[in-house]
């Protein structure tokens, strides 16, 4: 099922108070990520990027849709990795004024809750522009590091 052809307004979960449900789904499949990559170019030598993915087989595309719908931000991807359908946000204004505060208010329950958390702090660091110098830059990478949110690449921040 291709995410054109889902109608999200017509499922069940709209039914049912949507904002509890995304969090608990989002505790069970969500991803709370942050990617460092070499980048020559800028000042401290990495580029920083936020991410937050939920995945699903594409025949349950729908609940993506839902997802997608309520933040009105994000796009889809597939996953060749392990052949879903991923959700993803990776625009820090939209982290910033949609999924942070959604999942603030409607805290998720398991462990996850600390990614989150983390996550979030990172997230506001950005928007300070902390991780413009080497010491933001190590503030970032120790709290990303610390709670294994980092993907892609050793980091190494002389």
């Amino acid at each position: 099922m291709y995410i054109a052809d889902v109608d999200a307004a017509n499922t069940p979960a709209r039914l049912m108070d949507i904002s509890s449900y995304i969090s608990g789904y989002v505790d069970g499949e969500g991803c709370f990520t942050v990617s460092f990559s070499p980048r020559t170019k800028l000042r401290t030598g990495w580029e920083v990027r936020p991410s937050f993915s939920v995945s699903q087989n594409a025949d349950r595309a729908e609940v993506l849709a839902a997802i997608r719908d309520y933040f009105e931000c994000g796009g889809f991807r597939p996953d060749r990795s392990d052949k879903t359908l991923k959700y993803e946000v990776r625009d820090l204004a939209s982290l910033l004024a949609k999924v942070i505060p959604h999942f603030e208010r409607y805290p998720l329950m398991s462990s996850k809750r600390r990614d989150f958390e983390k996550f979030a702090a990172i997230c506001k660091m950005l928007e300070r522009r902390a991780h413009l110098n080497r010491e933001g830059l190590r503030e970032i990478a120790s709290l990303a590091v610390d709670d294994e949110l980092v993907w892609k690449a050793t980091l190494s921040v002389g």
